[in-house]
Protein backbone atom coordinates (compact mmCIF):
# COMPACT_ATOMS: atom_id res chain seq x y z
CA UNK A 1 0.00 0.00 0.00
CA UNK A 2 3.06 2.08 0.59
CA UNK A 3 4.75 1.63 -2.35
CA UNK A 4 1.41 2.07 -4.37
CA UNK A 5 1.18 5.43 -2.85
CA UNK A 6 5.41 6.64 -3.29
CA UNK A 7 4.80 5.65 -7.05
CA UNK A 8 1.51 7.17 -7.86
CA UNK A 9 2.01 10.32 -10.57
CA UNK A 10 1.72 13.54 -8.96
CA UNK A 11 -1.20 16.08 -9.50
CA UNK A 12 -0.42 19.01 -11.88
CA UNK A 13 -1.18 21.24 -8.75
CA UNK A 14 1.49 18.99 -6.61
CA UNK A 15 3.95 19.30 -9.68
CA UNK A 16 3.77 23.46 -9.31
CA UNK A 17 4.23 23.68 -5.89
CA UNK A 18 7.45 21.50 -5.91
CA UNK A 19 8.40 24.22 -8.63
CA UNK A 20 7.56 26.72 -6.70
CA UNK A 21 9.34 25.27 -3.49
CA UNK A 22 12.80 24.55 -5.73
CA UNK A 23 12.92 28.26 -6.87
CA UNK A 24 12.76 29.79 -3.56
CA UNK A 25 15.48 27.44 -2.47
CA UNK A 26 17.18 28.10 -5.38
CA UNK A 27 16.71 32.11 -5.64
CA UNK A 28 18.37 31.57 -1.57
CA UNK A 29 21.10 29.52 -3.00
CA UNK A 30 21.87 32.30 -5.76
CA UNK A 31 21.69 35.11 -3.55
CA UNK A 32 23.83 33.33 -0.92
CA UNK A 33 27.07 32.47 -3.73
CA UNK A 34 26.29 36.36 -5.07
CA UNK A 35 26.96 37.15 -1.50
CA UNK A 36 30.17 35.08 -1.28
CA UNK A 37 31.70 36.77 -4.23
CA UNK A 38 31.71 40.56 -2.93
CA UNK A 39 32.94 38.48 0.22
CA UNK A 40 35.57 36.85 -2.09
CA UNK A 41 36.58 40.46 -3.80
CA UNK A 42 37.45 42.05 -0.31
CA UNK A 43 39.57 39.26 0.64
CA UNK A 44 41.38 39.30 -2.21
CA UNK A 45 42.03 43.11 -1.35
CA UNK A 46 42.89 42.69 1.67
CA UNK A 47 45.50 40.42 0.36
CA UNK A 48 46.87 42.88 -1.31
CA UNK A 49 45.46 40.84 -4.68
CA UNK A 50 43.31 43.33 -6.95
CA UNK A 51 44.46 41.71 -10.07
CA UNK A 52 41.82 40.06 -12.99
CA UNK A 53 40.12 37.36 -10.70
CA UNK A 54 39.44 35.31 -14.55
CA UNK A 55 41.29 31.74 -13.54
CA UNK A 56 39.85 29.92 -17.39
CA UNK A 57 41.56 26.68 -15.75
CA UNK A 58 39.73 26.33 -12.90
CA UNK A 59 36.73 27.11 -14.46
CA UNK A 60 36.97 24.60 -16.72
CA UNK A 61 37.34 22.22 -13.83
CA UNK A 62 34.20 23.06 -11.87
CA UNK A 63 32.39 22.44 -15.27
CA UNK A 64 33.65 19.00 -16.08
CA UNK A 65 33.18 18.04 -12.48
CA UNK A 66 29.56 19.21 -12.73
CA UNK A 67 29.19 17.32 -16.31
CA UNK A 68 30.50 14.21 -14.47
CA UNK A 69 27.65 14.62 -11.69
CA UNK A 70 24.94 11.83 -11.96
CA UNK A 71 21.55 13.38 -13.26
CA UNK A 72 17.94 12.53 -14.01
CA UNK A 73 17.31 15.35 -16.77
CA UNK A 74 19.35 18.05 -16.62
CA UNK A 75 21.67 18.08 -19.72
CA UNK A 76 25.02 19.25 -20.24
CA UNK A 77 23.53 22.49 -22.17
CA UNK A 78 21.75 23.55 -19.27
CA UNK A 79 24.24 22.95 -16.66
CA UNK A 80 26.63 24.97 -18.86
CA UNK A 81 24.74 27.60 -19.06
CA UNK A 82 23.57 27.95 -15.82
CA UNK A 83 27.46 27.87 -14.16
CA UNK A 84 28.59 29.96 -17.03
CA UNK A 85 26.13 32.86 -15.82
CA UNK A 86 27.06 32.38 -12.39
CA UNK A 87 31.12 31.94 -12.75
CA UNK A 88 30.61 35.45 -14.59
CA UNK A 89 28.50 37.27 -11.95
CA UNK A 90 30.64 35.88 -9.35
CA UNK A 91 33.69 37.23 -11.85
CA UNK A 92 31.52 40.35 -12.41
CA UNK A 93 30.65 41.56 -8.71
CA UNK A 94 35.16 41.32 -7.86
CA UNK A 95 35.94 44.22 -10.61
CA UNK A 96 34.94 46.28 -13.65
CA UNK A 97 34.82 43.17 -16.23
CA UNK A 98 33.90 43.48 -19.94
CA UNK A 99 34.45 42.02 -23.38
CA UNK A 100 35.09 43.36 -26.62
CA UNK A 101 33.89 41.57 -29.83
CA UNK A 102 35.12 41.44 -33.18
CA UNK A 103 33.18 39.14 -35.65
CA UNK A 104 34.19 39.97 -38.89
CA UNK A 105 31.41 41.09 -41.50
CA UNK A 106 28.74 39.72 -39.07
CA UNK A 107 29.50 40.13 -35.44
CA UNK A 108 26.27 38.77 -34.64
CA UNK A 109 27.56 34.83 -34.13
CA UNK A 110 30.49 36.21 -32.34
CA UNK A 111 28.40 37.79 -30.19
CA UNK A 112 26.17 35.27 -29.77
CA UNK A 113 29.18 32.99 -28.63
CA UNK A 114 30.80 35.33 -26.21
CA UNK A 115 27.05 35.32 -24.52
CA UNK A 116 26.97 31.79 -24.22
CA UNK A 117 31.11 31.35 -22.52
CA UNK A 118 31.02 34.58 -20.36
CA UNK A 119 27.18 35.56 -19.74
CA UNK A 120 25.32 38.66 -19.31
CA UNK A 121 27.12 39.90 -16.33
CA UNK A 122 30.10 41.92 -18.14
CA UNK A 123 29.46 44.53 -20.16
CA UNK A 124 30.08 44.18 -23.98
CA UNK A 125 31.31 46.24 -27.13
CA UNK A 126 31.09 45.15 -30.91
CA UNK A 127 34.49 47.01 -32.37
CA UNK A 128 35.60 47.28 -36.29
CA UNK A 129 38.68 46.33 -36.11
CA UNK A 130 40.47 43.14 -34.91
CA UNK A 131 43.28 45.57 -33.55
CA UNK A 132 40.56 47.70 -31.19
CA UNK A 133 39.27 44.14 -29.66
CA UNK A 134 43.35 43.55 -28.73
CA UNK A 135 44.20 46.85 -27.41
CA UNK A 136 40.98 46.51 -25.48
CA UNK A 137 41.68 42.95 -23.54
CA UNK A 138 45.01 44.38 -22.70
CA UNK A 139 42.74 47.09 -20.43
CA UNK A 140 42.13 45.82 -16.75
CA UNK A 141 39.70 43.43 -16.71
CA UNK A 142 39.16 43.11 -20.29
CA UNK A 143 38.58 39.98 -22.48
CA UNK A 144 38.27 39.74 -26.21
CA UNK A 145 36.44 37.94 -28.39
CA UNK A 146 37.66 37.19 -32.21
CA UNK A 147 35.88 35.46 -35.11
CA UNK A 148 38.19 33.13 -36.84
CA UNK A 149 37.91 34.30 -40.79
CA UNK A 150 39.55 33.39 -44.08
CA UNK A 151 40.34 37.33 -43.72
CA UNK A 152 41.90 38.44 -40.91
CA UNK A 153 45.22 36.87 -39.18
CA UNK A 154 44.75 38.67 -35.88
CA UNK A 155 45.96 35.69 -34.51
CA UNK A 156 49.37 36.44 -35.55
CA UNK A 157 50.06 39.82 -33.78
CA UNK A 158 49.51 37.59 -30.54
CA UNK A 159 53.26 36.48 -31.62
CA UNK A 160 54.39 40.10 -30.45
CA UNK A 161 52.49 39.84 -27.35
CA UNK A 162 53.34 37.67 -25.12
CA UNK A 163 50.83 38.76 -22.11
CA UNK A 164 48.20 38.45 -24.09
CA UNK A 165 47.05 34.49 -24.82
CA UNK A 166 44.42 32.73 -26.27
CA UNK A 167 42.63 30.88 -23.14
CA UNK A 168 38.80 30.14 -24.52
CA UNK A 169 37.50 28.34 -27.54
CA UNK A 170 34.43 29.05 -29.01
CA UNK A 171 31.75 27.27 -28.72
CA UNK A 172 33.09 25.13 -25.83
CA UNK A 173 30.29 21.96 -27.10
CA UNK A 174 30.43 20.90 -30.02
CA UNK A 175 26.66 20.55 -30.17
CA UNK A 176 26.67 24.29 -30.39
CA UNK A 177 28.53 23.84 -33.43
CA UNK A 178 32.11 24.32 -35.15
CA UNK A 179 34.60 26.19 -33.44
CA UNK A 180 34.51 29.66 -34.68
CA UNK A 181 35.68 32.07 -32.64
CA UNK A 182 38.73 32.58 -29.96
CA UNK A 183 39.13 34.57 -26.22
CA UNK A 184 42.18 36.43 -25.42
CA UNK A 185 43.14 38.01 -22.24
CA UNK A 186 46.15 38.82 -20.06
CA UNK A 187 45.84 36.12 -18.29
CA UNK A 188 47.49 32.87 -17.09
CA UNK A 189 46.85 29.02 -19.33
CA UNK A 190 47.25 26.59 -17.56
CA UNK A 191 46.86 22.32 -18.36
CA UNK A 192 43.23 21.19 -17.12
CA UNK A 193 43.89 17.47 -18.76
CA UNK A 194 41.75 18.13 -21.84
CA UNK A 195 43.14 20.67 -23.84
CA UNK A 196 44.03 22.08 -27.39
CA UNK A 197 47.08 24.41 -27.82
CA UNK A 198 47.11 27.33 -30.81
CA UNK A 199 50.45 27.63 -32.76
CA UNK A 200 51.28 30.05 -35.51
CA UNK A 201 53.91 29.25 -38.11
CA UNK A 202 54.62 31.34 -41.17
CA UNK A 203 55.90 28.18 -43.03
CA UNK A 204 55.22 28.14 -46.74
CA UNK A 205 54.46 24.79 -46.59
CA UNK A 206 50.39 23.19 -47.06
CA UNK A 207 48.81 22.94 -44.00
CA UNK A 208 48.60 19.01 -44.61
CA UNK A 209 52.39 18.94 -44.87
CA UNK A 210 52.57 21.09 -41.90
CA UNK A 211 50.26 18.63 -40.04
CA UNK A 212 52.64 16.00 -41.20
CA UNK A 213 55.49 17.16 -40.27
CA UNK A 214 54.04 17.58 -36.32
CA UNK A 215 52.79 13.92 -36.49
CA UNK A 216 55.95 12.60 -37.36
CA UNK A 217 57.37 14.23 -34.49
CA UNK A 218 54.18 12.76 -32.01
CA UNK A 219 52.34 16.25 -32.40
CA UNK A 220 48.81 15.95 -33.46
CA UNK A 221 47.38 18.91 -34.81
CA UNK A 222 44.54 20.12 -37.09
CA UNK A 223 44.55 23.59 -39.40
CA UNK A 224 42.37 26.17 -38.00
CA UNK A 225 43.23 29.81 -40.14
CA UNK A 226 45.34 30.69 -42.36
CA UNK A 227 46.05 34.37 -43.10
CA UNK A 228 48.39 37.11 -44.36
CA UNK A 229 51.35 34.52 -44.96
CA UNK A 230 50.11 32.58 -41.09
CA UNK A 231 48.73 29.37 -40.41
CA UNK A 232 46.96 28.98 -36.90
CA UNK A 233 46.99 25.21 -35.75
CA UNK A 234 45.47 23.41 -32.96
CA UNK A 235 47.51 20.95 -31.17
CA UNK A 236 46.15 17.93 -29.30
CA UNK A 237 46.96 18.56 -25.55
CA UNK A 238 49.12 21.61 -23.60
CA UNK A 239 52.19 22.81 -24.99
CA UNK A 240 54.97 25.28 -23.46
CA UNK A 241 56.45 28.11 -25.97
CA UNK A 242 59.52 26.12 -25.41
CA UNK A 243 58.74 22.41 -26.68
CA UNK A 244 61.41 21.05 -28.53
CA UNK A 245 59.06 19.73 -30.46
CA UNK A 246 57.74 22.65 -31.85
CA UNK A 247 60.77 24.41 -32.58
CA UNK A 248 61.71 21.30 -34.82
CA UNK A 249 58.06 22.32 -36.72
CA UNK A 250 58.45 23.91 -40.03
CA UNK A 251 58.48 27.79 -40.29
CA UNK A 252 61.12 30.38 -39.38
CA UNK A 253 58.50 32.39 -37.21
CA UNK A 254 56.42 30.14 -35.12
CA UNK A 255 55.08 30.23 -31.61
CA UNK A 256 52.19 29.12 -29.06
CA UNK A 257 49.76 31.73 -28.75
CA UNK A 258 47.60 30.32 -26.20
CA UNK A 259 45.67 26.94 -25.29
CA UNK A 260 42.23 26.34 -24.19
CA UNK A 261 39.95 23.44 -23.16
CA UNK A 262 38.46 21.21 -25.30
CA UNK A 263 34.84 21.16 -26.14
CA UNK A 264 33.48 19.44 -22.99
CA UNK A 265 31.21 16.73 -24.94
CA UNK A 266 34.24 15.58 -26.97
Amino acid sequence: MGTDAADAPLSLDEVRWRLDAIDGELLKLLDERAALASSVAAAKRAAGDDGFGLRPGREAMIVRKLLATPRKAANDALVIRIWREVMSDNLARQGPYHLSVWGGKDATRTVELARLRFGTAPRMQVLAEPKDVLAAAKTPWGVGVLALTPDSAWWGRLLAEPKLKIFAALPCLSAWGPQAALAVAEVEVEPTGGDQTFWVTDSAKSASAIVEALGQDGVAAEPLAEAGGLKLFSLVGFFMPGDERLTRAPGKLTGVIGAAPTPFDV
